[in-house]
């Protein structure tokens, strides 16, 4: 038997977050690797920002919860949708949530999370055929969005903002990518 790197974009994302949060510092990671509090498009690191964020992670359980949920559904979705495509996905989500955030809040955000719920929704949609949705997205969708809405309600450093715009942009594209068919 060999082993095979069967889901290229999901395994190097994996790889690189758990090389960051091994190897990099909380300073570097603040710097670098949190998205933009604010809009500055004239700052280059402002573009550097709206997609490394989800690299970094605030420490290993952060990490782990979101690698357990992207290593989980992302290599089925690569297989599914392909690596490009996927990737694409992925940096779709990462840059609107960002401009997202730094549009309407003044806060960083830092993790993959966005990417672990977009991934979430986006596999509710792998067996939807034409003008059907299926009874697993809508299950699925309400209780993502239930327990996010109940989420808002505590005070903790977690942004519930991303874990919904990722949710609702793999839902979106979810649901584009199936009327296309």
């Amino acid at each position: 038997m060999k082993i095979k790197y069967n889901a290229p974009v999901i395994l190097t994302y994996a790889i690189f977050s758990i090389c960051v949060l091994t190897f990099l510092s909380n300073e570097i990671l603040a710097q670098y690797l949190s998205s933009p509090a604010n809009l500055s498009f004239s700052n280059l690191y402002f573009y550097l920002r709206s997609v490394s964020y989800i690299a970094g992670h605030v420490g290993w359980n952060h990490l782990i919860g979101n690698l357990m949920i992207i290593l989980l559904v992302g290599p089925l979705l690569e297989e599914k949708y392909g690596s490009g495509k996927l990737l694409e996905m992925i940096l779709i989500t990462a840059i609107s949530t960002a401009l997202l955030n730094a549009f309407l809040f003044s806060n960083s955000l830092i993790g993959g999370s966005g990417i672990a719920f977009m991934l979430i929704l986006l596999s509710s949609f792998s067996n939807i055929k034409s003008k059907e949705i299926p009874l697993t997205f809508i299950v699925i969708a309400v209780l993502f969005v239930g327990s996010e809405v109940v989420s808002t309600l505590k005070i903790d450093r977690i942004s519930q903002f991303s874990h919904l715009a990722g949710g609702f942009i793999g839902a979106g594209y979810g649901f584009v990518r199936s009327c296309r068919k």
